[in-house]
């Protein structure tokens, strides 16, 4: 298999790997535990289901991690495309990380104030959880800052797939336009909430831009032109 193919393969198998860690994280466990506006029955769920809470809260960190290995993985692609726009795509990633990274201790902060503790004695049962909810809260403010990153990172990926000559251009433009989309979504979430939720199933074609690339990665890897290939056995002999 050559390089260029092999590296495109194991760049798709890691993005596939976040499909499993961020829905479950980001979606599946505060839909099942969350209550908005309640934050006496968000308690109690979090408190009957610690251990799902805190596989969320893994799977966000391990999430991070995955992030970071893909922009190693694409950085191996499609670093010699560009490398100053490779640079920029790998540091907007880490920043995305870092983010990442640290909202997750509002989640962690959430579940002390709602288990309480002599520490807490001050504070009743219904301020701990009004406190608690108020870290479930920042915790997806964090996500809506996360979401500035999750999109710009999107774009130097989608120039180097445009550029790059042995993934489809038309990919490339699709990436660069779902960059937009998360911004948009930002915007929204910060100065029209009420539309997000709308905005976010509206712009669903637009957010779909990560899933092809995935999905070509994994199944077609990189296409390379005898060209290439040829150059690529001159290196090596």
């Amino acid at each position: 298999m050559h390089p260029t193919v092999k590296a495109g393969r194991i760049a798709g198998a890691v993005y596939l790997s976040m499909v499993i860690t961020g829905p479950f994280s980001l979606i599946y466990v505060p839909s099942k535990l969350i209550v908005h506006g309640n934050a006496t029955a968000t308690a109690a769920n979090i408190l009957a289901h610690a251990t799902m809470f805190r596989f969320g809260i893994v799977a966000g960190l391990f999430g991070q991690i995955i992030f970071i290995c893909l922009a190693v993985a694409l950085y191996r692609l499609l670093g010699d495309v560009d490398k100053i726009w490779a640079r920029m795509m790998f540091g907007f990633v880490l920043v995305a990380a870092a983010v990442g990274f640290v909202i997750e201790l509002n989640n962690l902060g959430a579940l002390i104030l709602f288990r309480g503790g002599e520490f807490l004695s001050v504070f009743d049962k219904a301020q701990l959880d009004a406190l608690g909810m108020l870290f479930i809260r920042l915790h997806g403010q964090g996500n809506m800052i996360a979401e500035i990153f999750w999109g710009l990172w999107l774009f130097p990926f989608g120039l180097l797939v445009f550029r790059s000559g042995f993934l489809p251009r038309w990919i490339g433009v699709w990436l660069m336009i779902n960059c937009f989309g998360y911004l948009v979504l930002f915007i929204t979430a910060l100065f029209f909430p009420a539309y997000n939720d709308k905005a976010f199933l509206y712009l669903q074609p637009v957010l779909f831009g990560e899933l092809a690339i995935m999905l070509w990665l994994l199944i077609k890897g990189a296409k390379v032109t005898p060209s290439a290939a040829a150059r690529a056995q001159l290196k090596t002999a």
